[in-house]
């Protein structure tokens, strides 16, 4: 059993990591193995509405030059997908948006019945915004969400100050053993 983790930080090491490697600790200690993507300072390019994907039904974006075909790739060998991303104007972040509209659009019926789960990090607020939409892509798909304790979110400016966030540890240790009884409780 394998969970793909999407972190939509520019930053490879900072606080929406910090989250993520919280929660795949307990992933590892459930038997699941993980992946993470880092998306980086690479531009993703927004999906243009060319519908070429579903006309094909190929269930590949045109567009190969980004990220958005190897997370498509790597979900058909996954069981579950945790999207990571930083509040930007109480929204997920701009590169993980357009990833996964494309990615989304084009392999949304790949994505049907595995478990989703959003983690968003923020320094204060928009966390909650940010969730819904991240959420949004999860619903429309057919994805059933793993819960935990509380909104998965984590506050902090730096690494050390998330680390520091105790509520917010807990949130992604529980989330992670949730996805792992999700993932084990359909694979019977």
């Amino acid at each position: 059993m394998k969970i793909l983790l999407i972190n939509g930080s520019p930053h490879a090491h900072g606080c929406t990591y910090r989250a993520l490697s919280e929660m795949e600790h307990i992933l590892h200690e459930e038997g699941l193995e993980t992946e993470i993507i880092q998306l980086g300072t690479a531009p993703i390019r927004g999906c243009t509405g060319c519908g070429t994907c579903f006309r094909t039904r190929s269930r590949r974006c045109v567009f190969a030059d980004d990220l958005v075909n190897v997370a498509l790739d790597k979900m058909k060998e996954c069981d579950g997908l945790v999207v990571g991303s930083p509040v930007h104007y109480a929204s997920a972040g701009g590169s993980v948006t357009a990833l996964l509209d494309r990615m989304f659009y084009a392999g949304s019926k790949d994505m049907r019945g595995k478990v989703g789960a959003a983690v968003v990090s923020a320094r204060r607020a928009g966390t909650t915004a940010a969730l819904d939409q991240l959420h949004k892509y999860f619903f429309i798909s057919g994805m059933p969400i793993a819960p935990s304790q509380y909104w998965p979110m984590v506050h902090g400016n730096t690494p050390d100050q998330v680390r520091q966030d105790e509520e917010g540890m807990q949130i992604m240790r529980t989330l992670g053993r949730n996805i792992a009884f999700m993932i084990k409780a359909f694979a019977l």
